[in-house]
């Protein structure tokens, strides 16, 4: 995704993010950004051994109303 950014690239892309987030809100960006990697890499970890668990099973029947 990212292998194609070369020096010039990243250099332009790192200005335009300057541009359309201001400096003075960069590092709270970076802050939430790398919060919101953390939460989804655990969510993503602990997914697996969670949909066993809570998704209802084919099997069971549902109450008839």
């Amino acid at each position: 995704m990212g292998g194609n950014l070369g020096g010039w690239t990243g250099l332009i892309v790192l200005v335009l993010i300057i541009l359309l987030f201001g400096a003075p809100k960069l590092p709270a960006l970076a802050r939430s950004l790398g919060q919101s990697m953390k939460i989804f890499k655990s969510e993503v970890k602990a997914q697996p051994d969670d949909e066993d668990k809570a998704a209802p099973s084919d099997e069971q029947e549902l109450p008839k109303n």
